[in-house]
Formats: structure tokens, sequence, C-alpha cells
């Protein structure tokens, strides 16, 4: 099992990598990892009401959306909610959406408002489309068998 050190390490050489503006990048499960190993580590699921009800969700992550349900307009409440919800610490906040799109726009987001340690989660809940153009079958916190419940 891999430390929490040696998971964030990786995570920022992502970043590096690949130049993101926020702190890392990282699989689901050392998301899942750092949220039971971390002290005050928080998961923010940025997906939309609708796809938490109807997908479904990650125990104990907070919801903050992104893009508001319906018509997907960006939340002009995100930096406030995410405030509220979330303290500024030390300890990782670690974004997901449904594939790793909207959640690195919030990672991102959350590093501008002084979020020392944001993370995107690679992948999302449901991950990429498979070859017939269906989610929930190809990567993702889902398919890696993590916690998750419906509805």
């Amino acid at each position: 099992m891999d430390t929490p050190e040696t998971i964030l390490a990786r995570a920022a050489d992502r970043a590096r990598q690949t130049n993101l503006p926020y702190a890392g990048a990282l699989t689901p499960a050392e998301a899942h990892a750092l949220a039971q190993q971390v002290p005050g580590a928080k998961i923010v699921d940025v997906r939309t009401k609708a796809e938490l009800d109807w997908v479904g969700h990650v125990p104990g992550a907070v919801h903050v959306e992104w893009n508001v349900y319906p018509g997907g307009a960006r939340n002009p409440h995100f930096a406030e909610q995410l405030q509220w919800q979330v303290a500024k610490s030390d300890a990782p906040v670690m974004f997901l959406c449904r594939s790793g799109g909207r959640s690195h726009g919030a990672a991102a987001a959350a590093a501008a408002l002084g979020y020392p340690r944001t993370y995107n989660i690679l992948e999302g809940f449901e991950g990429d489309k498979d070859a017939a153009g269906h989610r929930g079958r190809v990567g993702g916190w889902k398919v890696a068998g993590l916690p998750w419940q419906q509805g």
C-alpha cells in the first residue's frame, strides 16, 4: 500500500509533466486512499445534483456543482459554496466529475482561491466512453470498485 506522501509525490509529478495550475492529478484509487488516510482530506464532487441522483455518488463527498442543471451554465456561486463547505487547510481537496474535465476546472479555480493542495481526480466517476459510446465501463471511480451509492 502506498503512503500518502508517495501518492502526493506521484500526483505532483503528473502536475509538473502536464503543467497543471494546481497541486496534482490523482487516480480514483489514489484519491480514495488519501480520503481514508489523511485527516481533513475532502473529495468535492462537482457534478450536477441530477447526476448524483441518477448515476450515483461517493459517500461522504462534498457536493458543489461546477455547472448547474438544467442548462449547464457555470455555477456563479461555485467559489462561495466551496468556501462555505470546505475550509482552507493543508489537507488535500480532491475534485471529481464524470470524466475529469469539469473537475480540472474546479481544481484550478480552487487553487486560484488560495486552496494550497487541490487535485483533479483523473477518469472521474464514470470514466471515458467505451467503443459503444457508453460510460461506466472504461476507467473511473465505479470501474475501480471504489465505494459509491446509487440515487
